[in-house]
C-alpha cells in the first residue's frame, strides 16, 4: 500500500522560509513521478512544483519560480520543497503525489498523479 506523508507546514510570516517534507512508503520515489500541489481556500488545486523519475531536472509553476525548490533524498525516499520569500498568496494546503509515469506535457495535471498524500497547511500572514 503506497502512502505519501507531507510535513514541515506551519503559520509564517511574510518573507519567511519554510521546507516541507513528503516521506513514501510503498514507493520508491527515485522511480517515480513526484509533484507538489496546493489548494487555497475556495479554489481549486493548482500545480507548485515536480521532478521525473531517475534524474533531478525539475518544474514549477510560474508563480513559484525563482523562491520555490524541489529536491530529493533518495536514501530517505523523501521529496522535499524549500519555500522561500513565502507571501500570503502561497497560503494554502500543500500536497505531495506521485505517479509511476506522466508524460512531460501533463507533468502539471493533477489527474496524472494516482497516490497523494493528506496534505500540509501553509499560512502566511502578511
Amino acid at each position: 500500500q503506497v502512502q505519501l506523508v507531507e510535513s514541515g507546514g506551519g503559520l509564517v510570516q511574510a518573507g519567511d522560509n519554510l521546507r516541507l517534507s513528503c516521506t513514501a512508503s510503498g514507493v520508491t520515489f527515485r522511480n517515480s513521478v513526484v509533484g507538489w500541489f496546493r489548494q487555497a481556500p475556495g479554489k481549486g488545486r493548482e500545480f507548485v512544483a515536480a521532478m521525473r523519475s531517475g534524474g533531478t531536472t525539475t518544474y514549477y509553476a510560474d508563480s513559484v519560480k525563482g523562491r520555490f525548490t524541489m529536491s530529493r533524498d533518495n536514501a530517505k525516499n523523501t521529496v522535499f520543497l524549500q519555500m522561500d520569500n513565502l507571501q500570503p498568496e502561497d497560503t494554502a494546503v500543500y500536497y505531495c503525489a506521485a505517479s509511476s509515469w506522466v508524460t512531460l506535457s501533463a507533468i502539471r495535471r493533477e489527474d496524472q498523479y494516482h497516490n497523494w498524500g493528506q496534505g500540509t497547511q501553509v499560512t502566511v500572514s502578511s
